[in-house]
């Protein structure tokens, strides 16, 4: 288990949810959403992010349909992945998520009820869990 930093995305068309997380700890936190369009961030916003980071590795969640199969978004969100790498360098993982969004969702409510859940902060915490369970796959923690 290194102690790389990670950098999680939670892709979506609208919006693009951000986390990052420390693989010595086992733990993420959510970042921030980038506003999106079509699935295209605003490249310059999320360099600068890239660059006040600095992450060793970046995790982009898969959205799959529930049997595993791929979707429209799974290609989108493949693509996106395959970006920052090619326009940035960065070394890319996917991690599929499609349980995501709801657990999000839940976390959220847990601790806030209706008014914690505004879209960004629901993106963003979506990108943590993709990071969380990323990590527990690789290392169990």
């Amino acid at each position: 288990m290194g102690n790389r930093s990670l950098m999680g995305f939670d892709f979506g068309t609208r919006s693009i949810g951000v986390a990052t997380g420390q693989e010595i700890t086992g733990t993420a936190s959510p970042l921030t959403s980038l506003k999106a369009n079509e699935g295209i961030p605003d490249w310059v916003q999320l360099e600068k992010l890239l660059k006040e980071w600095q992450p060793d590795l970046l995790i982009v969640g898969l959205p799959l349909n529930m049997d595993g199969t791929e979707q429209e978004m799974t290609v989108r969100a493949r693509k996106f992945g395959q970006r920052l790498h090619g326009r940035f360098g960065f070394q890319v993982e996917f991690k599929d998520e499609r349980l995501t969004t709801t657990d999000a969702k839940a976390r959220l409510f847990e601790h806030g009820g209706y008014k914690a859940l505004g879209k960004s902060r629901v993106d963003a915490v979506s990108a943590q869990l993709i990071l969380e369970s990323w990590m527990e796959s690789h290392y169990g923690v």
